[in-house]
C-alpha cells in the first residue's frame, strides 16, 4: 500500500507536467483544427531559458527561501515571455499565411521550425545533459511502513506540491477566461466558425495568435517545473514530451481543456505504474497501448465531444 501511494504521487506530479503541455495543443486545435508540432520544442526553449537564467543570477540551494522565490518569479516570467514569442512567430510563420492551403502545409512548416529550433539549441547550448542542483528541497513523510525488508517511507516532496498546486491554479484560470471573459467567448466563436466570427466583429488573426502565445505561455511554466523536478536536460526532451503531451490531448479529448488535462494525468500514472511494477523500458508502449484502447471505444476520447457535421 506505501509502495501504491508512492508510486501516485509521482504520477500525478508527472502527469500534472504533461497536462500544462497537452493544453497548449487542444487551445490551438480547438480553434484552427491543427495541431502544433512545434510546441514540444517551445517547451524545450522554455528550459533552457530558465537553466541560463538561474544560472546569471546565481541561484543556489544556499540562497535563502525568500530571493530564491523572487528569482523564480523572475524565471518564470522571462521564461514565459520569450516562449510567447516564439508561440506568436510560429502562428506568423507556420500557420497565418498558410492558413487557406491544404492541411498539410503548416503542419509541415510546424515541423520545419521543431526541426529549427532543436539544432539551434544543440548548436548553442551543446548536446550534452545540462544539469541543475535542487533549489527547493525537503519536503514531508507521509507514513512510514517497517517490515523484514526494512523501512518504507512515503513521501511527498516541497517540488511536487509546487508542481500540483501550479497546475491546478492554472486549470482553473484558464478554465476561466475561456468560459467568462471576451477573449474566451472570441476563441469560442473561432471554434465553431472562423468565418462567421469574422463578420461579427472578431479579430480571428488576433484571437488565433492570442491562442498561441497563451499555449507557449503554459508550456514554459512546464519547462520550469520540469528543469527543477527532474533538474537535468537537453536539446531533445521537446520531442519526447511533445509526443506524451500530445497523446495525452487526443486521450482526453482534443479541444477539451479538462481533457488534456485528464489526459495527462492518465499517461503520467500509467508511465509511472507500469515503471514501478513492470519493465521500465515498456512504458512507453504501455502508455500508447491504452490510447489505442480508449480511441477504439471512445474516438472523441474521455471527455471529448464528437464532431457535428455541417451541412
Amino acid at each position: 500500500m506505501e509502495y501504491f501511494l508512492q508510486q501516485l504521487i509521482n504520477g500525478i506530479t508527472l502527469g500534472s507536467i504533461y497536462g500544462l503541455i497537452a493544453i497548449g495543443y487542444t487551445m490551438v486545435y480547438g480553434i484552427i483544427g491543427m495541431i502544433n508540432f512545434a510546441h514540444g520544442d517551445i517547451f524545450m526553449v522554455s528550459s533552457f531559458i530558465a537553466l541560463i537564467v538561474i544560472t546569471a543570477l546565481g541561484v543556489t540551494v544556499s540562497t535563502g527561501l525568500g530571493m530564491t522565490f523572487l528569482a523564480l518569479i523572475l524565471v518564470l516570467v522571462s521564461a514565459m515571455v520569450i516562449a510567447s514569442v516564439f508561440g506568436w512567430t510560429t502562428e506568423r510563420l507556420a500557420y497565418r499565411p498558410l492558413r487557406g492551403s491544404f492541411r498539410l502545409a503548416p503542419l509541415i512548416t510546424a515541423i520545419g521550425i521543431s526541426i529549427v529550433l532543436q539544432n539551434y539549441i544543440q548548436i548553442t547550448q551543446g548536446a550534452r545533459v545540462k544539469p541543475l542542483q535542487p533549489l527547493i528541497a525537503d519536503g514531508y513523510t507521509l507514513m512510514t511502513r517497517v517490515d523484514a525488508n526494512g523501512e518504507f517511507a512515503v513521501q511527498i516532496s516541497n517540488m511536487q506540491i509546487l508542481i500540483i498546486v501550479v497546475t491546478i491554479v492554472l486549470m482553473t484560470i484558464f478554465s476561466l477566461i475561456i468560459a467568462k471573459t471576451s477573449l474566451g467567448r472570441a476563441q469560442r466563436a473561432c471554434e465553431q466558425d472562423r468565418k462567421m466570427a469574422s463578420l461579427l466583429g472578431i479579430n480571428v488573426d488576433r484571437t488565433i495568435s492570442t491562442t498561441f502565445v497563451m499555449g507557449a505561455a503554459l508550456a514554459a511554466v512546464a519547462g520550469l517545473m520540469f528543469l527543477l523536478y527532474y533538474g537535468v536536460i537537453d536539446f531533445f526532451i521537446g520531442f519526447i514530451a511533445g509526443v506524451k503531451a500530445f497523446t495525452a490531448a487526443v486521450l482526453g479529448g482534443i479541444g477539451s481543456l479538462p481533457g488534456a488535462m485528464l489526459g495527462g494525468l492518465v499517461i503520467g500514472l500509467i508511465e509511472t505504474f507500469w515503471s514501478a511494477y513492470f519493465s521500465v523500458e515498456y512504458k512507453d508502449v504501455a502508455a500508447f497501448s491504452m490510447l489505442a484502447i480508449v480511441l477504439i471505444f471512445l474516438p472523441q476520447g474521455l471527455l471529448g465531444k464528437p464532431e457535428v457535421e455541417k451541412v
